[in-house]
């Protein structure tokens, strides 16, 4: 990298730009723009993620203040808060959903051999939603209930290194189970759901697509056991049965055979029970893949936490759904920098460092290498000691 150009350029590089026009030209997002750009819009969103601005005054304000290296950073309109607020409300977020995708199939080969507790030889996801609370006043398209409005992000995270694959952006009031049918399942992929999920005639769906799935069953579930296999059940194993559903509208939307495993979680003091359409795999292993699903909620909790997506710099559908979709590109992207500079660092910090170091001129390797400074013996040191 180049040390005489500063970090936020330098982090610039590693976005694929030839896949960004193509984005933009599939939606005609430049379409009579004169000065300030679909990539303008990109880099200025990019800015106010990085270094958590709460306004379009406030990005404004920053960026006005360092007018001569704007240039320099990617730059070539003027940066003003009515343009961007406009640029927000009528470019298509399609844009930036679908250069999200782009940098998220960079991104999931590089993290193909990590490690998340449990060994196996096929792609594991979970599959889950978050709701994103809004003011009913200001975003009356979004309304969900009784004067509150919402968002919910629906999402298939992998969990080999829990890059999401795939997200879904709707109304609050949409139901999770719904999702189901807008994903193409991978063949031989487990799926791992929490019991909001249960859809006998869409998990049957799953089925059909040759992937498997791991969900909780509820407590009114009926069924008759065709055969009982033996557990260790000092594993918190209390059974492992096959069995066929019961009723004729579940056994109608599910005709085929299921595996049932009962489990005593000793921390939480309760027992579960799961389905699945796997056979093969141990029933520890199935409890274990269960316990892997936290991940997603992990997942929820840090772009919550450390992105700005609760916060909005617009009230209209496009504005919101723009700066969302640019927030899941600043976590891809701060992930993918990760792992082409063998960065021992995690996200939090790589982000922390960028969000104070954007203009520094600076090899971006060097500000994300942790400094060890070794502790000097002063054994031998012929200063006198004070308190001798």
């Amino acid at each position: 990298m180049d040390s005489d150009s500063t970090i936020f350029s330098q982090l610039m590089n590693f976005v694929p730009r030839y896949e960004f026009r193509k984005c933009v030209e599939r939606y005609n997002g430049n379409y009579k723009v004169k000065s300030f750009s679909c990539w303008d819009q990109f880099l200025c969103m990019m800015f106010a993620q990085l270094t958590f601005r709460e306004s379009l005054r406030d990005i404004e304000a920053c960026l006005r203040v360092i007018q001569p290296k704007l240039y320099h950073m990617g730059f070539r309109g003027k940066v003003s808060r009515n343009t961007l607020a406009h640029a927000n409300q009528v470019r298509d977020w399609r844009i930036y959903a679908d250069f999200a995708q782009v940098l998220i199939g960079i991104a999931r080969p590089m993290y193909a051999s990590e490690s998340f507790g449990v060994e196996l030889e096929q792609s594991a996801y979970a599959l889950d939603s978050t709701t994103i609370d809004l003011c009913l006043s200001l975003f009356p398209w979004a309304k969900f209930r009784t004067g509150k409005s919402g968002i919910k992000m629906h999402t298939v995270l992998d969990l080999y290194g829990n890059i999401p694959s795939i997200i879904l952006i709707t109304n609050a009031n949409i139901h999770d189970v719904n999702t189901l049918d807008l994903i193409i399942f991978e063949p031989g992929a487990l799926y791992i759901m929490d019991r909001g999920y249960l859809d006998f005639a869409r998990l049957y769906g799953i089925q059909e697509s040759s992937a498997f799935f791991i969900i909780r069953a509820k407590s009114n579930f009926c069924f008759n056991r065709r055969y009982s296999h033996p557990v260790d059940k000092t594993t918190g194993l209390r059974s492992d049965q096959t069995i066929v559903l019961k009723g004729f509208y579940a056994k109608k939307n599910y005709p085929e055979k299921l595996r049932r495993i009962r489990y005593y979680d000793a921390d939480t003091k309760k027992y579960l029970t799961f389905l699945t359409n796997n056979f093969s795999l141990p029933a520890i292993t199935i409890t274990e893949l269960y316990r892997c699903r936290w991940q997603i909620e992990l997942f929820f909790k840090w772009i919550k936490q450390h992105l700005r997506i609760k916060t909005f710099l617009g009230t209209s559908s496009n504005a919101v759904k723009t700066q969302i979709w640019i927030a899941i590109s600043v976590y891809v992207l701060v992930a993918i920098v990760k792992k082409q500079l063998k960065s021992e660092l995690n996200l939090y910090t790589i982000l922390q460092i960028l969000s104070v170091s954007l203009f520094e001129k600076i090899p971006i390797y060097q500000a994300l290498t942790p400094s060890n400074f070794e502790k000097q013996d002063n054994s031998f040191c012929n200063q006198l000691s004070l308190f001798n």
